[in-house]
């Protein structure tokens, strides 16, 4: 038999497990595949891994420094190689990349 006491403490650390889990899991997601250039989403974004390649005849709004990783959606901290973007659910753009929703940074 289980003493009340015995209980709290087993739930507690239980829960602390739980929610310790749930956390790396969300890291996990949050770390998806990477976009691909022929991605329809992609294509239609014009979005590029490199930003130097980006089309500028198509796209004249590129200007040189843009990139996702100083772009106002790009999700990933500075300094990491790729991070979400709210455009691409679930997947990574490259922070050296370019599509054509790129904003600047507050």
């Amino acid at each position: 038999m289980t003493s009340r006491r015995e209980f709290i403490i087993k739930f507690g650390l239980g829960s602390a497990a739980l929610v310790a889990s749930y956390g790396t899991a969300q890291g996990a997601m949050a770390q998806g595949a990477m976009v691909a250039e022929n991605d329809a989403q992609a294509i239609a974004l014009g979005y590029k891994v490199d930003a130097n390649k980006a089309d500028k005849a198509k796209f004249p709004k590129y200007a040189a420094g843009q990139q996702c990783g100083n772009c106002a959606l790009y999700q990933g901290k500075a300094g990491d190689a790729a991070g979400g973007c709210p455009l691409f659910a679930g997947k990574q753009v490259s922070a050296k990349g370019w599509c054509s929703a790129w904003a600047k940074k507050a």
